[in-house]
């Protein structure tokens, strides 16, 4: 529709091809260094803050040279963690726990073998029991050293590894960041870097539109994306080619933008 409207080849604030921001960018280049020597990496954020980008960059960094098998579905038992595993080294997973484990590491070092890294992920790993945990970090600790394991999630997993309990994980952490919200200049640079690469101008927002857009998002990239995109739907139903005010507030109004949907907007 938006794309159809402006005459656009890409589609703007496309998730699969959002360019990294500079403290993103340093993180990647972090998590690619420690799987060269082997890490336990937590990456942190409140939802919003830009971990899925994160991860996809990771994934689709170097894929001829590192792989990043990635576990999504974390409220799964450990055994079925093991199939999801299984499926992303695709290897047929058949038999006990125990079995499908020496397949794996059996894997990994035929990978390491052949000058690949392993890095694998786990997404929402705020939401993983902690005995499934502690038995994935007994699994990859026979990994080849050439491997990183990566947990994304929210801040509460520090305070779950803080438990004396989780001390054998959180006592084999090498790199632990937590991704901020942006600043408002940041947040700005961020809409008019995903303008200029779907091939829209920079007036497609007008100065007091972009300032409500960046002032609502919150610092958060989800939000003021999905704000932008809105806007952009409401610019396309009254047939302009500029946001303004209008079209934003028109977003805004909506319960799930208002911080509480009985009061009126301000």
């Amino acid at each position: 529709m938006i794309r159809s409207y402006f005459g656009l080849q890409r589609h703007p604030f496309d998730t699969e091809n959002l360019s990294l921001l500079e403290h993103q960018q340093q993180v990647l280049d972090i998590l690619r260094v420690h799987a060269q020597q082997g890490g336990l990496c937590l990456v942190l954020g409140e939802p919003g803050t830009g971990k899925s980008v994160l991860k996809q960059a990771l994934v689709n960094h170097d894929p001829k040279r590192m792989m990043t098998p990635v576990v999504n579905r974390t409220l799964h038992t450990y055994h079925n963690t093991l199939r999801i595993l299984c499926e992303a080294f695709q290897i047929e997973f058949e038999g006990r726990d125990h079995h499908c484990e020496r397949l794996l590491v059996q894997e990994a070092f035929r990978l390491h073998r052949t000058g690949k890294m392993l890095v694998p992920i786990i997404d929402d790993a705020h939401l993983m029991q902690s005995d499934c945990l502690r038995k994935l970090r007994l699994l990859f600790e026979d990994f080849p050293h050439s491997h990183n394991l990566v947990l994304i999630g929210q801040p509460p997993l520090l305070q779950s590894l803080s438990l004396s309990v989780n001390e054998e994980i959180r006592s084999r952490v090498t790199y632990s960041v937590i991704l901020p919200r942006l600043g408002p200049e940041a947040a700005h640079q961020f809409i008019l870097a995903q303008l200029d690469h779907a091939g829209l101008g920079h007036n497609t927002f007008t100065p007091d539109a972009l300032a409500l857009i960046v002032r609502s998002g919150e610092g958060l990239l989800r939000r003021t994306r999905n704000l932008c995109l809105a806007s952009l739907i409401e610019a396309v139903r009254d047939q302009v080619r500029t946001v303004d005010l209008k079209q934003v507030n028109h977003v805004l109004i909506q319960p799930h933008w208002r911080h509480d949907a009985d009061q009126p907007l301000t």
